[in-house]
């Protein structure tokens, strides 16, 4: 990491020509010419230290102009290139308005360029003059003051280890000053051709997917492009890996971030597995309706949840792990979380510190003098390998550093073509890449090893969402409100013919085709809903209307606004939104039985949450409940009969197709007939372009709010009478009595 910055001056040297060999999307201040600057002759101080002041003198010189004398000073440019810890760019010094750029007159990177380890030596201070002295003093006269000898000898002096790599300024400016400019965003096809100039025979993919608008931010073709073997099937002979990228097995895994968003505890989100299965084998075509999906997780880096297992998974695999995704889906976050820290070759080895507590409860439990005789010699050889260890972290502190240690590394040549980065050095805690709400954060991927060589994780840019971004339509003061960054508890709002919801002041609005129909919506946004007529709402929405709401829209959006499609209310919902009727605590009563049915959807709005609309409809004129009505006796042989009747037809019909060559065709067809049956409800969408809005089955969060219902038979007691009725009929009578 630290010749990320003591070469920044081979880049001075280099011809232009080899910066446009580099991919566009890796740094894209590499592909403008360098900025001219009048020839000037520079004196180049004489080299002292090897470290320091080589580094030091690199950096000016590099921020000047080259000349005959630093061509013979410094060695030419080499073919490796450096980059940035933070989001992964080439480091440059030409364009300040560019990932990866340097500005060395900032202090960080002052302090960087001028740390030494042989100056490190700290100056004896007046507290330890005063510890010496108290060493020397009769330990009669220690006890009396309260001093503890122990205490004394500790030492006092703590490792410091090397100065973290600094980021770039773009990189601080987003931490700090939360500004930034986005990256070019890369295609899938760059990311399938980085993934092939992996080192690692094993690779496994992450495909890593945003809980606030899953399954939009899912890539559907991400198994095609990437040639990635296909999902197993619930058939349990099916494949699950195979030989891809000369001989390198690839696997890949759905993590799926900020599930916190998706209920307030843990158990409930993982209850909603079964339903995230689902909506993914929608959301993956017809090709992988009968995929096991084994491979999710429902992961939140902010609470902690599976966030272990993950980290355990990536050092139990090993070899190369790949964060693929779209842009602002939380890919760094979760890397920062996962990533297996502090893990070293001896990682495995590393005994357990007992504590004294720990260590007379185990001479307790000792039932035979054998095995009091075992815990005592294990006692034994864990404090004296305790003290060799102290022995061994006194000596390397007080050991002066050699000078071997003080050259950097020289790194390998490689492919300046190449997509992949130069393999970073193995650090137990190194620089992880920043996290920042700004799409496109991660320009270049970013490799980091763990484990002493055992593998390592990569960091890839993110695929670019809908182009352009829905920020582009907000106003600038407005960006950071169409992130989602906590769990929204919905405020339910009705809608009843003629009426509309807007969303952000007329950024996305929700209108009602369907008539005589009354719509329940809960807004999981976190910008401002509001309902209105609906011819007031299309006003506002053109930025035609001069009523006073508050609106994120930027200036001359309101033209731009175009229906993005109706959206059919498919899902049965009658179950879970049927309120006590169908509650375990409650009635108990069977969704069929019932003479009505609620309809629902959930409209996903790209990058900032979900909608969830429903509506109730009667059940059609004659109906009967299946409850009410007189059952034949044989009805369970007769059904069988016809389920294998249709089994029979359905096989015959396939093979017809089959003979015919119009197999493909025929599934489709019924595919689609299949989900575009019957008549639902409708509401019909409008956002800017007609883009950023999708939909999926119903979660029913709107649900899950308030304190957990338990049934009669389940509670311990029957609950207190309330108080308070009794101390207001109790009024009038002490009145009465007083008077």
């Amino acid at each position: 990491m630290r010749t990320a910055l003591t070469r920044t001056s081979r880049f001075a040297h280099c011809d232009s020509n080899a910066f446009h060999s580099i991919p566009a999307f890796l740094c894209p201040a590499l592909l403008r010419p360098p900025i001219a600057h009048p020839a000037r002759r520079v004196q180049v101080p004489p080299p002292q230290q090897k470290f320091s002041t080589l580094g030091r003198a690199r950096q000016q010189v590099a921020a000047s102009v080259p000349s005959p004398e630093i061509n013979e000073t410094h060695p030419p440019c080499t073919q490796s290139e450096a980059t940035a810890p933070g989001c992964g760019a080439p480091t440059q010094l030409y364009d300040k308005e560019e990932a990866g750029y340097y500005n060395i007159d900032r202090k960080a990177v002052k302090q960087y360029l001028d740390y030494d380890p042989s100056k490190q030596v700290e100056e004896e201070k007046e507290s330890d003059v005063y510890a010496k002295a108290l060493k020397q003093v009769d330990p009669k006269l220690l006890e009396e003051i309260g001093l503890d000898k122990e205490v004394l000898e500790a030492p006092t002096q703590v490792e410091e280890s090397a100065l973290e790599t600094p980021v770039c300024d773009r990189c601080h400016n987003l931490i700090h000053h939360r500004v930034g400019t986005p990256i070019l965003h890369p295609a899938v096809e760059s990311i399938q051709q980085t993934i092939a100039e992996s080192p690692h025979r094993r690779n496994h993919i992450y495909h890593v997917v945003d809980a606030a608008d899953f399954p939009l931010s899912l890539v559907p073709n991400l198994q095609s492009s990437l040639r990635i073997p296909k999902l197993r099937t619930k058939n349990r002979r099916a494949k699950h890996k195979g030989w891809v990228a000369n001989d390198r097995i690839a696997e890949v895994s759905f993590i799926i971030t900020r599930s916190d968003l998706l209920a307030p505890k843990k158990e409930q989100v993982d209850a909603l597995m079964p339903y995230i299965q689902e909506v993914l084998r929608d959301a993956l075509g017809r090709v992988n309706q009968k995929a096991r999906l084994g491979n999710v997780r429902l992961v939140s880096a902010k609470r902690g949840w599976w966030t272990k297992q993950v980290k355990e998974d990536i050092w139990d695999r090993g070899g190369a792990g790949w964060m693929v995704g779209k842009v602002n889906v939380g890919k760094s976050n979760l890397f920062e979380v996962v990533f297996p820290k502090g893990r070293g070759a001896d990682f495995e080895d590393i005994r357990k510190i007992r504590s004294a507590a720990e260590r007379e409860e185990m001479l307790k439990n000792a039932k035979s003098v054998d095995e009091l005789a075992q815990v005592q010699q294990q006692l034994a050889e864990e404090g004296a390998e305790e003290e060799h260890r102290k022995i061994q972290h006194q000596e390397h502190i007080h050991k002066p550093p050699e000078p071997d240690e003080l050259e950097p590394e020289e790194e390998e040549d490689f492919d300046p073509d190449s997509l992949l980065p130069p393999p970073q050095p193995y650090t137990p805690y190194p620089v992880l890449p920043i996290a920042s709400s700004l799409p496109g954060t991660t320009a270049s991927p970013i490799r980091i090893p763990f484990g002493r060589n055992r593998g390592e994780l990569i960091d890839l840019p993110g695929l670019a969402r809908t182009n352009p971004g829905l920020e582009t339509f907000v106003q600038p003061s407005a960006h950071d409100d169409l992130v989602m960054k906590h769990r929204i508890n919905a405020q339910r709002f009705v809608l009843k013919p003629g009426q509309s919801l807007l969303l952000g002041g007329g950024l996305i609005r929700i209108t009602p085709v369907t008539e005589d129909l009354v719509f329940l919506i809960y807004p999981f946004v976190p910008i401002d809903p509001h309902v209105t007529r609906t011819d007031k709402a299309i006003d506002l929405q053109a930025q035609v209307s001069d009523r006073n709401v508050s609106s994120i829209l930027a200036e001359d959006v309101g033209p731009k606004m175009k229906s993005a499609g109706r959206f059919k209310l498919k899902w049965d919902a009658t179950k879970k939104l049927a309120g006590p009727l169908t509650s375990l605590v409650a009635a108990k009563m069977r969704p069929e039985n019932l003479p009505f049915r609620i309809w629902g959807t959930d409209i996903l709005i790209e990058g900032v949450g979900w909608v969830e609309i429903s509506a109730q409809a009667r059940r059609p004129q004659g109906w009967k409940a299946p409850g009410m009505v007189k059952k034949d006796p044989n009805y369970a042989q007769k059904a069988k009969l016809e389920a294998q009747r249709n089994r029979l037809l359905e096989r015959q019909r396939k093979y017809e197709a089959k003979v015919r060559g119009e197999e493909d065709m025929e599934e489709e067809r019924n595919w689609e007939d299949e989900l575009e049956e019957g008549d639902y409800p409708e509401v019909e969408v409008f956002s800017p372009l007609g883009k950023y809005v999708g939909s999926r089955r119903p979660m029913c969060a709107s649900v899950w709010g308030g304190p957990k219902q338990i049934s009669s038979r389940e509670r311990g007691a029957r609950p207190r009478r309330s108080m308070r009725s009794v101390k207001r009929q109790r009024q009038p009578k002490e009145k009465a009595f007083a008077e």
